[in-house]
């Protein structure tokens, strides 16, 4: 069989072009176009970062693993002093990392007079200092700002959510170009023809490879898309406002803040409390919640997303922080001494957190300790605000306290970052994300095999496009539903008339047919 007759066998729609075809295709070139190179760097830096847990002590062996030993760990209070000393005077402690696992060194964040963040790792039984880090410059913390946004800051994460959005545009007319018409087979549809040659073979594994891969980068985009600092912060916030997010949390009856113990203290009526909330509220209105406040003390207005994590639960990002309110005198403050970290590390233990969780340390007389777990499986993320002087749980927030769709995109997310099922879960999204790599790199093999001298080689306009309104009405929404994207979808529609336009009138039949043809 020659490959001229394979290829018409495969693929029939190739020689008999339906109406909307080259309108379908054109659009597929131009999010294609932009979203390719993002798609590689996506791809690569969220398979590394899949793998963190395997990764990371390849990379920092001597720091964060360590020989385990017959005797009992050193009290966490204790390591937190020997952390404490090997920095300089000025630093601020931070987060406490507690992971049991016998061969795992103790973690403590601290933040330097200059504002950098270092990781320091002591040796649980031995308590001598293993080494430090740099929070921000070691390696996966770079991979994720990679991956979140290109290390550009805000302009690079408007553009990795502007590709995000643009690559269900790609989904949507791949899917639609693909689809099997005439007397095309299902095994012709979804398996390649590895008989045919040239541009053709390119041609087919791409639509191949794409429709097995279409459900998975869906995924990835919705489940992704949440955590977006611009659509993202927004969706979040309806969510909250439609009672469908993070609730304000179970409080269990236990006030917002507690009272520093003095002879002179009091407890607050409720009254005191609402009045205290209501300047709370006021204060996180008129300063927000920017990266500034990251690692300074537990203020009003301080949200969980402020504070010195890795990574917290999607639900809680916005969730106000407590504090510790002192109303007793400068003699009873100076009197009072928080509780030490072990028996903070006791207690969430007989709540239930053991293992794999940060504590944010209190940095001042009215902070609070905050318990953060972020577990494989969703429905153990806790978050927990302890007071530093009694151990009170000012609040407990657990999974059934989130909305609907807090649930959701907790699930989604411990899917997208490989982490609900184990190295199974791992090695799929590794598999998806390297597809779409491959996705990339064939598309771009089968735009230079087709493109014209001193051109960008976009598919012609058809002389009497159909209606298509469906597709319309599907871009309308797509735009409303992400305002970003419709502006740029705009961008592109009026530049395409404007710039392209005039060329493509100027296409004759026959260039149409061959272009058909080499499509």
């Amino acid at each position: 069989m020659s490959t001229t007759t394979a290829a018409r066998r495969v693929t029939p729609a190739t020689t008999t072009v339906h109406p909307g075809y080259r309108t379908l295709w054109r659009w597929h070139f131009y999010a294609g176009l932009f979203v390719m190179p993002f798609l590689v760097v996506l791809a690569i830096t969220g398979t590394l970062y899949c793998f963190q847990p395997q990764i990371e002590p390849l990379l920092y062996p001597q720091r964060l693993i360590v020989a385990p030993q017959a005797v009992p760990r050193l009290p966490e209070e204790a390591l937190l002093a020997r952390a404490r000393a090997a920095m300089p005077p000025t630093a601020v402690a931070l987060t406490a990392v507690v992971a049991s696992a016998p061969e795992r060194s103790a973690e403590f964040v601290f933040r330097l007079a200059d504002g950098d963040k270092q990781s320091v790792y002591v040796n649980p039984y031995t308590g001598a200092v293993l080494g430090m880090l740099s929070v921000e410059r070691r390696f996966m913390q770079v991979d994720r700002m990679l991956h979140r946004k290109l290390l550009l800051g805000k302009p690079g994460e408007l553009l990795m959510e502007l590709a995000a959005c643009w690559t269900l545009v790609m989904i949507g007319t791949g899917v639609a170009l693909w689809w099997p018409r005439g007397k095309t087979t299902a095994r012709a549809a979804l398996l390649p023809y590895f008989a045919l040659k040239g541009r053709a073979l390119w041609k087919n594994v791409h639509a191949v490879l794409g429709i097995w891969l279409a459900l998975g980068a869906l995924a990835f985009v919705l489940t992704g898309l949440p955590w977006t600092g611009s659509w993202g912060k927004q969706f979040k916030a309806l969510a909250t406002a439609a009672n469908l997010g993070a609730p304000p949390g179970s409080w269990g009856g236990l006030p917002l803040t507690s009272v520093m113990p003095g002879k002179s203290g009091k407890q607050p009526s409720i009254a005191d409390k609402r009045a205290e909330n209501a300047t709370h509220d006021e204060h996180a209105e008129h300063n927000g919640h920017g990266p500034q406040a990251a690692g300074v003390d537990s203020m009003p207005g301080m949200v969980m997303d402020d504070l010195p994590l890795p990574l917290t639960p999607w639900a809680v990002g916005n969730t106000r922080v407590p504090s510790s309110n002192s109303r007793s005198s400068s003699d009873d403050a100076s009197a009072a001494h928080p509780l030490p970290l072990g028996r903070v590390v006791a207690l969430a233990a007989s709540l239930g957190v053991t293992d794999g969780y940060n504590i944010v340390l209190p940095a001042s007389a009215t902070g609070v300790y905050t318990v953060s777990y972020f577990p494989d499986d969703p429905k153990n993320e806790r978050t927990l605000y302890i007071d530093q002087y009694s151990g009170a749980i000012l609040k407990d927030i657990r999974y059934d306290d989130y909305g609907a769709v807090s649930k959701a995109v907790s699930y989604g997310t411990s899917l997208h970052m490989g982490r609900y099922f184990g190295v199974a879960n791992q090695i799929l999204c590794a598999a998806i994300s390297l597809g779409l790599a491959a996705m990339a790199v064939t598309g771009c093999v089968m735009w230079w095999k087709r493109r014209p001298q001193r051109s960008l080689g976009a598919p012609s306009r058809e002389r009497a496009a159909p209606p298509m309104r469906g597709w319309k009405t599907g871009l309308l929404l797509l735009g409303i539903v992400f305002p970003l994207m419709g502006a740029t979808l705009l961008a592109v529609w009026l530049a395409d008339r404007a710039i392209f336009g005039r060329a493509s009138r100027r296409v004759g039949v026959g260039v149409d047919q061959t272009e058909s043809a080499q499509r």
